[in-house]
């Protein structure tokens, strides 16, 4: 194990900076790392941080002096595993910040190995999951044995350049939902309801997002469904992507993908990013027909990320764990959320729950 150090790999990343400066902001000054020697430079020089160029096959060799390493580098089904191994390998804690149900659900097939060396996984430490994992943690211990968990979503307007290649490749499978405690696919744009985000009702469409894989194992909810605000743009983009969607699997489609996300910027300027909140609804079914609803508010999706994961960092480094595969809500508990700080403006009400009707007030 290290000395209370972290390293932080793909830091030079849009999420991955933010998280170096909240970082430097609480007094922990991480090691950076990644593949991009000059990004990496450029980083370090101006936080006046340590650097290691690495790619992940050779992590292993960077990690003996790490307490913990955070994967901030995407998309993360194609890293996660590879930086689970290296931590395994050097008994190194793992976080990363990735929102992919796939990876999460690998991830989690290392729970026994890493429970044997005392060693905590634990993915999804930004917005998706630490947000709706409180969330849906907190209308689900309202109800006896939860048989059924829906997460609703809005606000999420502005992206980074890597939040855009992985919902672009997304599209190439239908959105996943669990029923019967098994992962499923179902047809795009098939499951829509509406949800009160705090304006009235707004029309809402099933997608795939981390909490199908993180609830299951915070709630032991077996049916869990999560739905997008959408909006004419949303379902425009729907439409224009089911003819298309075998094709964006390809790796070509995927190189090209790539390749036109580089002509975008990194991602959403602070000013902007301070304009926006983010508005998310839960509701739990459980034994006997009891339902509960509950609505959180915080910020704008990167900036809660940002103070999250730095959050989260800091109670691991100081020793604040329990080995194995963790979600956020799981090991902190459902007011994980609440106790972020200003940054993170995060506030929680519960709600009026209709069980006839198709939203909750």
């Amino acid at each position: 194990m290290g000395s209370g150090r972290v390293m932080i790999y793909g830091a030079y990343g849009f999420t991955g900076s933010l998280v170096v400066e909240a970082l430097v902001a609480l007094g922990i000054r991480p090691v950076l790392a990644g593949r991009d020697a000059v990004k990496l430079g450029a980083l370090a020089q101006r936080m006046g941080l340590p650097g290691r160029v690495a790619t992940l096959a050779s992590l292993p060799g960077l990690l003996d002096d790490i307490t913990v390493l955070l994967l901030a580098a995407g998309p993360f089904t194609a890293s996660s595993e590879a930086a689970v191994a290296a931590c395994l390998a050097t008994r190194t804690h793992y976080l990363d910040l990735s929102g992919e149900y796939e990876s999460i659900e690998r991830v989690q097939r290392f729970d026994a190995d890493a429970r044997a060396r005392g060693l905590m996984l634990l993915p999804a430490v930004g917005f998706d999951v630490v947000a709706s994992d409180c969330l849906l943690a907190h209308v689900a211990g309202k109800v006896a044995a939860p048989s059924e968990l829906m997460l609703a979503v809005a606000g999420l307007r502005l992206m980074s350049r890597g939040s855009s290649i992985t919902l672009v490749e997304q599209l190439a499978r239908p959105p996943a939902v669990r029923r019967g405690g098994r992962i499923i696919h179902v047809p795009m744009g098939s499951l829509r309801r509406s949800f009160d985000f705090g304006a009235g009702p707004r029309d809402c469409v099933v997608s795939s997002w981390g909490d199908v894989a993180t609830a299951y194992y915070t709630t032991g909810a077996p049916d869990i469904t999560v739905y997008f605000e959408t909006n004419p743009l949303l379902d425009t983009f729907q439409a224009l992507a089911r003819p298309i969607s075998p094709w964006l699997g390809h790796e070509l489609a995927r190189g090209w993908i790539r390749a036109s996300a580089a002509l975008l910027g990194p991602g959403p300027r602070a000013d902007l990013r301070a304009l926006h909140r983010a508005c998310l609804v839960a509701v739990a079914r459980g034994s006997g027909g009891r339902s509960a609803a509950a609505r959180l508010r915080t910020a704008e999706a990167y900036g809660l990320s940002q103070v999250s994961a730095a959050a989260i960092v800091q109670r691991v480094l100081a020793g604040d764990l329990e080995p194995g595969f963790q979600t956020p809500a799981r090991v902190y508990g459902p007011d994980l959320v609440l106790t972020l700080g200003k940054a993170a403006s995060a506030e929680r009400s519960d709600l009026d729950v209709d069980v006839h009707s198709a939203h909750w007030r």
